[in-house]
């Protein structure tokens, strides 16, 4: 099926990464209007120029809450309508144990992955109210729902956001505005390219489907939910993990 969303503006944050950057793909190739927002500006122009016509960039940091406004008003200005659709993807890994976890790799990690999609939601779903339509995407992961060593930083932010999406779903089911996330457990980006072959191996035998998810896997997903035929369709946590975890 192909999902019709010409006409519907889309804000994605964290483009300039792997799984940013196919969402905003998968979004622009089924009509979208996009404006992509990331902090590697060469990755986002790059993205621009293959994508064509009806994309804007707009660089920010999203640690930094008076970029988040800014962001928010620039986005609303570049669509004659408003933002339709936004994906909270924006995101940074600082893995240890908890007993050496230091607090600024604590605060760093909760406050880009879990407190900056809070901050620009709640700017965007303003407009989203008036409309009376929107589609709040958060990309989340298996580690969200299973935890792993190492992140409790990280296990804690993405566990928050799917906490975050239900009570946003409760919230917006009367105006039209649905609130979900995705939950990717290994995919192939650019980071995984740098583990070696042994590396891969073992990742792939936690997984029931053998390998390792492509990108692509996580953006179709996205489209679907922010889609009209998406609207019976919030509060839930799509799994895109292989079998790893079935909640």
């Amino acid at each position: 099926m192909v999902f019709n969303l010409k006409g519907k503006s889309a804000l994605v944050t964290g483009a300039s990464g792997g799984i940013g950057s196919a969402v905003a793909r998968a979004l622009h190739n089924q009509g979208a209007e996009l404006i992509i927002n990331g902090t590697r500006s060469s990755e986002l122009e790059k993205l621009a120029a293959e994508l064509g016509n009806r994309v804007h960039v707009l660089q920010g940091d999203l640690a930094d809450t008076n970029s988040i406004g800014c962001l928010a008003e620039e986005a609303e200005k570049i669509s004659d309508n408003g933002i339709d659709i936004l994906v909270n993807n924006a995101g940074i890994t600082r893995d240890n144990l908890l007993v050496r976890l230091s607090d600024k790799d604590l605060m760093d990690v909760i406050n880009l992955n879990l407190i900056a999609g809070f901050h620009l939601t709640r700017k965007i779903i303003r407009g989203m109210m008036k409309r009376k339509w929107g589609r709040i995407i958060g990309i989340s992961s298996v580690v969200g729902i299973t935890g792993n060593a190492g992140q409790t930083n990280y296990a804690a932010a993405k566990a928050g956001m799917i906490g975050f999406s239900k009570a946003l779903a409760l919230e917006g089911a009367s105006r039209g505005i649905t609130g979900n996330n995705i939950a990717p457990g290994f995919i192939k980006t650019p980071m995984t390219e740098n583990l070696s072959e042994e590396q891969v191996t073992r990742l792939q035998a936690n997984v029931p489907v053998g390998r390792l998810g492509e990108a692509e896997d996580v953006a179709n997903a996205a489209v679907y939910l922010a889609s009209s035929e998406a609207s019976y369709v919030t509060g839930a946590t799509l799994n895109i993990n292989g079998g790893m975890a079935m909640p």
